[in-house]
């Protein structure tokens, strides 16, 4: 699944995205690109708790 992470501007945002999520799914495989602010997510967890997860780790996920 893809998400757009609008406010993730820098590699340490990335490590707290993967965190987010990680913290969810610890077998997620997370790949993220800065420059479109998009993250594609291999999980099996559901979309919305990632979505939670992401939001509570202060980064909203479109």
């Amino acid at each position: 699944m893809q998400f757009h992470v609008e406010n993730m501007t820098c590699g340490g945002c990335v490590r707290g995205v993967t965190r987010a999520i990680q913290s969810v799914d610890p077998q997620a495989q997370v790949a993220a690109d800065l420059d479109s602010h998009k993250v594609e997510v291999q999980s099996q967890a559901a979309r919305e708790a990632l979505v939670k997860a992401l939001a509570e780790a202060g980064f909203e996920a479109a």
